[in-house]
Order: C-alpha cells, then structure tokens, then sequence
C-alpha cells in the first residue's frame, strides 16, 4: 500500500455522496463569459514555476522522510534517492525557467541541509541555496523562497517533530539563521508550506491507510531509539492540537524572525485551498471551510503581507457530503476532476477571508496525459484572469511543478511537471504544456 499524495488527499478521499444536477454552478460559469474580457496580466505579474528540495534535490540523508522512505515495512512507493539531482543540477532547473520567459521561480530551502544537527548550521549549505539565490537574480528571475516545504531535520523528528513544545523557538532560530544568510535576495518568502493540512486528512482517509503510516512512524522510531518520531509529512498525528498549535506558533515566529533580519521582506504562508462548493438546502460547505483552512486563514490575516493558494480541484457539497464528479468530468491521473474554474474559485475565498494579495503558488494537474495540462492552464488563466478584474489582488502565478518529481508516498509515479526527467541521465525534457505557459508569461497576457 502506498501512503497517498497530499494533493490527491482530500478530493479522492470525500466524496461520499450521490450525482446531482451542477446547473447553479455552471449557469455562474456561463454568466461570467458573458461579460467583457482583458486577457492581459498587469505589468510585474509574476509568473513561474514551483519545486520543493526533498522532491528534487535527491539524497537528503539528514531529512525526515529518509528514514521512512527506507525503514523496513515503509507505505512508500519508493525511496527518493537521486530525486531529479537538482542539488547539483540547479542552474539546469534555472536556465529552464529562463528559457520559458518565466520571470520567477519558488524553491524550497531544505532545514535538515541547513541544520544537520541541532544547533548547528552548515555555511556550506547556506552558501549553496544564495548560489541558487544568485543564479536566479543573474537570470532575471525573482525568487520567491519557501523557508520549510513538509521535510523537517531528522533529529526534530526524532524529538517528536511538531509535537515537540520546543519546536516553534527551533524552527524561528532556523529561520533567523537562515534569513541572515540569505534574506537580502528572496523577493518573497513563505513559512511553512499547507500547514492547514496537517491532523485534518487523517479524519477522512481511510483507516488502513492511516494504521500504516502509523506503523511506519513506529518503525522509524524504533530504529533511532526514540519514543516518537513524527516527520513533517505526516497522515498520522499521535495529537493534533498539540501539533497544530506549535505549527501556528511557529508560523508566527518565524515571520517574526524573518522580518527582524529584513523587516521590508514580504512574508506570507501558503495554504492547500479547495474550491469548494454549495449546493441546495443546509450545505455542509461552510462547516468544511472551518475545518480545513479557518484558523490558518485567521492566522495569515493577523500576521502575513500575502497569502499563498494552492489548488487543484473543487468539491460540491450538500448537507450530506461531497458529490461525486459529473459523468462528463475531466479527470487527473487520481481520478478526481479537473475544472478550470476550482482556482479562481479558491483565490476569491481566500482573499475575502483574509483581505490580503494573493499569489497562487502551487497550481497543476497529475497527469501522464500532457494534452490535460495543456488545456488546462489557459483555461485555469483565463477563470484567475476573470477574479483579478472582479477586484481579486492576485500579484503572480506558480505552476506545480517545473519538473516531474517525487510525490511523496506515491514516488515517481505522479507526473506534474513541465518537463519530465530520464531517472539515470537526469536529462529534462520539455512537455508541450511547457511552450503552452511560456507563451502566456512571455506576452504577459493569455
């Protein structure tokens, strides 16, 4: 059994009701065709795409996961060994987001790099990432820098992770490190990445899925000695609240570290946001909302200069569940629908929430099909387009992912790049969704 895609979770794992007509929605669709288009973006649109270290650097030793990927009995589909070998292959990455007329490009730092032990920071490994830094300022690209994307060291891991009560003060004294390091290049920096995920997912996955994380955490924990271990990518949380506040903690301080190093620096935090859907009387749609994103999105209100969407599909909701996908859906490698509209539908609800700019920092589709995510991302573009005249302060736009990686538990078996990559040469191939969203970035307009 493989441990599921964060991105896949929560839509492949909701939908529990029965079909109905989708005719609200889609007549609002309609209506909004109708009126007059600008297809051009204003002048800086960001526009760029998105990786993660652990997903492409390759041989992260001091993270996390690598003790999961590897325990004996892992839910892992496979272990993330040379990754893309973008820890050495960096400039390649660049020059590929140059050479689509891209104009930004998210990357993560990697904490178990940085601080391989505790308490100890590596000048090496800071060196490395204002390389990366440097290579985009050279290339005219901005970088726009996620200061923890899931993997965490492996020793906070083995000190119980997030649950840890000293967990938010290591992971700000992390962030003060490195943003003394590197803070004067990063046009915009992101804190933790989905953070509103984490002890949520568990509550609709099913049950065997989460007993084999769990006994994969205990494994891990049982070879290192320690009595929790609890890695940053996690379907299984031994306490929730506990974890979720000192992840809000840590939120919080981590910003404040950021902005004491560099106090001009935009911070803001990037959320894992469905669009998500009413329909007909007493919809549980709104009681969703607050689970999933509430707190998180109260949180970057109060503290954020911007805040980051991630989306990859919509969920309808009646006041029983979700509803199943319409027989004539679109639909991702997953199985789940894929619909234009979902992340313009995501950013209006985030931005009246919280009143902040908006960045859609992760937004794609798992698909071996190319031609899917050629339709969609002038599809997707032209709904986002529509929000920003509406009044939506949307400032950039990152596409996930510039290369096929790896996806977590289910390995190298989902495919949401741009480029695709030959596992043993490290050769990037371009996709002709490539060309599709190079075209868009280049004229600034759709």
């Amino acid at each position: 059994m493989t441990m599921m895609d964060r991105r896949s979770l929560i839509g492949s794992a909701l939908a529990l009701g029965a079909s109905t007509s989708l005719g609200p929605s889609m007549a609002m669709a309609r209506a909004a065709k109708q009126k007059s288009f600008d297809p051009a973006f204003p002048e800086g649109f960001l526009w760029g795409a998105a990786t993660a270290a652990h997903q492409v650097e390759g041989n992260n030793l001091n993270a996390d996961l690598w003790v999961i990927e590897n325990v004996p009995g892992t839910i892992f589909a496979d272990r993330s060994g040379d990754a893309a070998n973008s820890f050495e292959l960096w400039p390649v990455d660049l020059d590929l987001v140059k050479g689509m007329g891209l104009n930004s490009y998210r990357f993560s730092l990697e904490w178990a790099r940085i601080e391989p032990d505790e308490g100890h920071f590596s000048l090496a490994m800071l060196d490395h990432y204002k390389a990366m830094i440097e290579g985009c300022r050279v290339r005219g690209i901005k970088p726009v820098v996620t200061f923890n994307h899931f993997t965490t060291p492996r020793w906070f891991a083995a000190q119980g992770g997030w649950h840890n009560p000293e967990a938010p003060a290591l992971f700000a004294r992390y962030c003060s490190r490195a943003a003394q390091h590197l803070a004067h290049g990063i046009e915009l920096a992101t804190t933790l990445n989905e953070p509103n995920l984490a002890g949520v997912i568990g509550e609709i996955l099913p049950p065997q899925l989460m007993a084999g994380d769990k006994a994969t955490q205990e494994a891990a924990a049982k070879q290192l000695g320690v009595p929790l271990y609890t890695p940053g990518v996690s379907l299984y949380i031994k306490d929730t609240r506990t974890y979720r506040a000192n992840m809000m903690e840590a939120h919080r301080q981590g910003v404040a570290a950021i902005k004491a190093v560099r106090s001009d620096l935009p911070v803001g935090v990037s959320l894992a946001i469905l669009d998500d859907q009413a329909i007909g009387m007493n919809s549980m749609r709104d009681r969703i909302r607050e689970r999933y994103y509430g707190e998180w999105l109260r949180l970057a209100a109060e503290t954020c200069d911007f805040i980051g969407v991630q989306n990859y599909e919509r969920k309808i909701w009646n006041d029983k569940g979700a509803l199943p996908p319409p027989a004539d859906a679109r639909r991702n490698a997953g199985g789940a629908e894929v619909w234009p509209g979902s992340l313009a539908g995501a950013v209006r609800y985030a931005y009246a929430a919280t009143k902040l700019p908006v960045y859609v920092t992760e937004h794609g589709v798992n698909a071996d099909d190319d031609a899917l995510r050629q339709w969609l991302i002038p599809a997707a573009l032209t709904e986002l387009k529509r929000a920003m005249e509406d009044g939506v302060p949307v400032h950039g736009y990152f596409h996930w992912s510039l290369i096929d990686n790896f996806e977590w538990g289910f390995g190298y078996h989902h495919h949401f790049g741009l480029h695709s990559f030959d596992r043993e040469t490290f050769q990037r191939t371009a996709k002709p969704s490539a060309a599709v969203l190079a075209n868009i970035a280049k004229r600034n307009s759709l």
